[in-house]
């Protein structure tokens, strides 16, 4: 029963609309008041008769209104075409049919709404689900004023270091000596005073008690805030992590379907909703400037401008209006009956330009966003559809975003000591702490070689000798002393054995520093350093143009070398066939690489055109010199044809840079359409991007262009469908084919049939986009 109260309240006017029908049908002719009154056109109207009357000229009076702010607001108020269907129905005496252009003009809005809401049902869960509220915590001495207090702590510090070096030196080595657990090692003093402190770590019970916390609106939230996110909950505003570990769903930010598990020190990002357990984080931006309220403001955005379709729109609008006025007057001349004026106008109706096309564009951003896609604004989705030129930059774009393991080459006389299962687990728990470029190939690698290890029930760990065997005997790699030299590399000991990755001659250095005068793994001739890096690498092959390798060496001795290179991301070539399918020829890859190594790339993706050893201006200048030649090949076009091809035409003239966002800026500003590659947990709102891929999947450019592709033909469909209805029935209503009353009733199933069919947006089909 509330239900349906809601829906009346909702629908006051379509509800006293239906009543006044039934009114006029009931008391239509009652007339308590007999002959008294007489109206001219009108004659003597019964009861029911003055309802429906008083119901069209109030329609009346509001639709003027209406017109009259959008004329304000820089709108075409084409509705005018309603109101003379009102007026001339009303003048001829068919009440019924003014009723019928009523029903029609207020049922209109309720099919509009209802399309809109359809269309931007995507969009609007996205705005439902932006955090509002966050749990600020009320345990002493971890909020702002600990950080102000840790921040003076440091500077004091960092004085007395600098006035003790020897001091500070000494208590360096402490925490190195310390991390004997095969984790991070902290990046400050303050994280090791924030975990030690029981009272204060997040994993206490006292976290448990809602009273640990108070809840303020998101809004409130200050940089160095404690915040607490309960289970199930979303993350309020970006921020660090300060418990241990946690689990975060990303699937609202980038689709990820699996849940991500981050640890300590860790970014994470509002939007992110938690695991199962309670979690505490500091703020370290506000929500305003957190990820999820900043996609959130780039949807809105985009669903409340207007795009260039949007606009032609509105300007067709206008001559169709005109039109529709020439016919009617030609019917009511040649016939010489007025109510072929009336006949025609009801059928007159511009909603397949007004609600259809802005419906479709609006559902188009909406499916965008669903796939994790963000526009900026509808031209945006727009250019999508008439993009001509692509380019790509390669490194973490058209591969992965860093070189991965593609082998290790193993010195024979070393594989009776270590299988490269061995040698990949050892280099990648020292590579672990590493910062290198290289650094988080190798650790994948040997996490991923650990993982074969732990599976295998006999494990070999032989030492030099290789007479010893035994299982694993702790769960993890124990991991002393490492050490990082910039550009060199890192060493360690990993269970017993001193293991060094890197370059060749810092891989080659002794425990003592000194390379030896005779390599052992290499030829019996040469002495000194130079020498002997020759010697052990000659015994290994040469490397491609596209390959990079770490040396790794135990006990002071080289084992092994591990291959890296640049690799495609796995969907690339697909991604890239799909776009030639879809009408995108021309494809360029764009880098800094040198020629060899790019060529090596393009031929596995299936590039022809590269152009390598670039500079950033370099990429600019070969992106503006495609843009600029498409931009002058359409200002030679008259201008109306520029304003046609831009909202309706499918002409290709849009060029479009796609790289990772940060190093590619410029050139992301240079193209007309700039798309960023982003993983979710970065910062999406590029301000050079004018496109933002959430889920860092290559692949959402052609999707992207697939349904940008199947937003416009819709959108003409819906116009083509809608328009052609109308001028066909207006025609026929011309020759008295259609009565006034029915054709009110035929105007309205026009707009259903137009405006359903731009929803046909929201719907993919099999091949949509070619």
């Amino acid at each position: 029963m509330s239900r349906f109260i809601n829906l009346c309240k909702e629908h006051t006017t379509l509800i006293v609309v239906l009543a006044a029908a039934l009114c006029m049908a009931l008391f239509g002719s009652w007339r308590p008041w007999g002959d008294a009154i007489s109206l001219p056109l009108l004659g003597n109207p019964g009861v029911g008769q003055w309802l429906v009357i008083i119901l069209v000229l109030y329609m009346v009076i509001v639709t003027v209104k209406s017109i009259i702010d959008d004329i304000r607001e820089g709108k075409m108020g084409v509705d005018l075409l309603a109101v003379l269907a009102m007026l001339a129905t009303l003048s001829v005496g068919e009440l019924w049919a003014s009723w019928a252009v009523v029903l029609m003009v207020v049922s209109g809005e309720v099919i509009e709404n209802y399309a809109q809401n359809k269309a931007e049902g995507n969009i609007s869960e996205l705005l439902k689900a932006s955090p509002q509220e966050a749990h600020i915590s009320n345990l002493p001495g971890i909020g702002r004023e600990q950080v102000a207090r840790e921040e003076a702590e440091a500077a004091q510090e960092a004085a007395q270091e600098a006035a003790e070096p020897a001091e500070g030196a000494g208590l360096d080595n402490a925490n190195a000596a310390s991390n004997q657990s095969g984790r991070a090692v902290p990046s400050s003093r303050s994280q090791f005073r924030r975990v030690a402190n029981p009272e204060h770590s997040p994993n206490t019970n006292a976290m448990k008690a809602s009273s640990r916390f108070h809840t303020v609106p998101v809004e409130d939230v200050q940089i160095g805030d404690v915040v607490v996110v309960l289970p199930g909950e979303r993350v309020p505003v970006d921020g660090e992590l300060l418990s241990g570990s946690a689990t975060l769903d990303l699937s609202a930010i980038n689709g990820e379907p699996m849940p991500r598990e981050v640890y300590a020190g860790a970014r994470i990002v509002s939007g992110a909703v938690n695991g199962s357990a309670v979690l505490l984080m500091r703020a370290t931006a506000l929500a305003q400037d957190s990820q999820y309220q900043r996609i959130v403001q780039l949807v809105s955005a985009a669903r409340d401008s207007r795009g260039a379709a949007v606009r032609a729109a509105d300007v067709m609008a206008v001559p169709f209006t005109v039109l529709s006025l020439i016919i009617a007057a030609a019917a009511w001349i040649v016939s010489g009956v007025p109510l072929r004026f009336a006949q025609v106008l009801v059928l007159a109706t511009p909603c397949p330009l007004l609600i259809a096309v802005p419906v479709a564009f609006v559902a188009g951003a909406g499916r965008l966003a669903k796939a994790g896609i963000v526009v900026k604004t509808q031209t945006v989705l727009e250019s999508l559809a008439r993009v001509s030129h692509m380019f790509f930059d390669k490194t973490g774009t058209l591969t992965v975003k860093q070189p991965q393991v593609i082998r290790v080459d193993m010195l024979p006389d070393t594989k009776q000591h270590f299988d490269e299962d061995h040698i990949l687990m050892m280099a990648g728990v020292v590579e672990t702490y590493s910062v290198h470029i290289l650094a988080k190939g190798i650790a994948k690698a040997g996490g991923e070689a650990y993982g074969r290890l732990r599976n295998d029930c006999h494990v070999d760990h032989r030492g030099k000798t290789g007479t010893a065997t035994a299982r694993f005997r702790h769960e993890y790699p124990v991991v002393s002393n490492i050490n990082e030299q910039a550009g060199k590399g890192v060493s360690g000991v990993v269970d017993g054995y001193s293991i060094r990755v890197g370059r060749l001659g810092f891989a080659n250095d002794k425990a003592d520093g000194f390379q030896p005068v005779v390599s052992k793994v290499g030829s019996s001739q040469g002495t000194g350093s130079a020498n002997s890096a020759r010697s052990a690498r000659s015994r290994f092959a040469a490397l491609s143009p596209d390959e990079m390798a770490s040396y790794v060496s135990v006990n002071g001795e080289i084992v092994a070398r591990i291959v890296l290179r640049d690799v495609p991301r796995p969907n690339a070539a697909q991604t890239l066939q799909t776009l030639r399918d879809l009408g995108v020829q021309n494809i360029t890859m764009l880098t800094g690489d040198k020629a060899a190594s790019a060529q090596i790339v393009a031929r596995e993706v299936g590039i022809d055109d590269v152009r390598a050893e670039l500079f950033p201006e370099d990429k600019v200048s070969a992106v503006r010199e495609v843009r600029d030649a498409a931009h002058a090949a359409a200002e030679a076009l008259p201008a109306w044809r520029r304003q046609w091809d831009a909202a309706f035409s499918s002409r290709r003239d849009i060029t479009m840079m796609v790289g990772d966002g940060v190093n590619d800026a410029p050139v992301l500003a240079a193209a007309d359409i700039g798309v960023a590659i982003s993983d979710g947990t970065s910062t999406a709102a590029s301000e050079s991007a004018e496109m933002v891929i959430m889920n860092d999947d290559i692949g959402a450019v052609s999707q992207a262009v697939r349904i940008a592709r199947r937003t416009r033909r819709v959108m003409l469909q819906s116009v083509l469908i809608g328009l052609g209805l109308a001028l066909a029935c207006m025609i026929a209503a011309a020759f008295n084919l259609i009565p006034v009353v029915v054709g009110a009733f035929v105007q309205e199933a026009i707009d259903v049939i137009s405006i359903l069919w731009s929803l046909l947006v929201l719907v993919e089909r099999p091949g949509d986009g070619k």
